[in-house]
C-alpha cells in the first residue's frame, strides 16, 4: 500500500535532549551526576511527567524519596530547558523536504507543561500544522498502544499508509505490531536513505 503519512517521534529524532547538558556543569563531576541520573532522577520517573503528572508533583514525590537531594531535584525542571540543546539538523531537514509531498504528523512522550517551549523555539514544529499528539496532554504513553489509536483515530489515518519513526525500540515493537511502516533512529542513521529503501522519494 502507498504510504501517505510520516509520523515523527520527537525526542532523539529531530530534538537532542538530554538531561546531562544541564548537570555535566552543575555537578563538575561525572560520577555524581550519573549515580543521580541513574539512581535518583531516574528515566522512569521523568517519563510519569511525561504522562501527565505535573512538574510540582513529580519534584515534591522525588523529595519526599530522597530528600538528601533535594536541591539537586528541584533544580531538574527548572533548568530543563538547558537540557534540551538543539535540534537535530541532519533529520529536521528531511524533515523540511518533506514537508507538502507527505501528511506529517508528531507523536510524542513529553511532558505537557514543557512541550510549549520547544515549539515557540523551533521553527520547523510549524510543518506539522498542529497535528501532534502530546502524551501530557493525552494521559498515555508511548508504547501503549493507545496513543498510537488516538493518533490514527484523531486524523483518520490507516497504519498501513504510514511510516513511524522513532528513537526507541519498544515504541518501534508497537508501531510494527500495528501495522506501521517503520524507522528505527539511531545515531548513525541517515533517515533520507531508510525512507528512500522504504519507497518514499522527496
Amino acid at each position: 500500500m502507498k504510504i501517505k503519512n510520516i509520523i515523527f517521534d520527537f525526542g532523539g529524532v529531530v530534538m537532542d535532549w538530554d538531561p546531562r547538558y544541564f548537570f555535566k556543569t552543575y555537578f563538575n563531576d561525572d560520577e555524581k551526576m550519573e549515580f543521580f541520573l541513574k539512581n535518583i532522577a531516574v528515566d522512569e520517573w521523568n517519563i510519569e511527567q511525561d504522562r501527565g503528572r505535573t512538574l510540582k508533583e513529580g519534584t515534591e514525590f522525588l523529595i519526599e524519596k530522597h530528600p538528601d537531594w533535594e536541591t539537586e531535584i528541584r533544580a531538574y525542571y527548572d533548568n530543563w530547558t538547558t537540557m534540551l540543546k538543539s535540534d537535530i539538523p541532519k533529520n529536521v531537514e528531511v524533515l523540511r523536504k518533506l514537508e507538502g509531498k507527505f501528511h506529517l504528523y508528531g507523536l510524542t512522550n513529553w511532558s505537557e507543561e514543557t512541550f510549549p517551549y520547544a515549539l515557540e523555539n523551533y521553527d520547523f514544529f510549524k510543518v506539522f500544522e498542529g497535528k501532534i499528539v502530546v502524551s501530557g496532554t493525552e494521559k498515555l504513553i508511548k508504547p501503549d498502544p493507545e496513543i498510537f489509536q488516538v493518533l490514527l483515530n484523531r486524523y483518520n489515518l490507516k497504519a498501513e499508509e504510514s511510516v513511524f519513526i522513532d528513537d526507541n525500540a519498544k515504541n518501534i515493537a508497537t508501531a510494527k505490531n500495528l501495522g506501521f511502516a517503520t524507522i528505527h533512529i539511531k545515531p548513525e542513521t541517515d533517515l533520507g536513505e531508510e525512507l528512500r529503501n522504504l519507497g518514499i522519494n522527496f
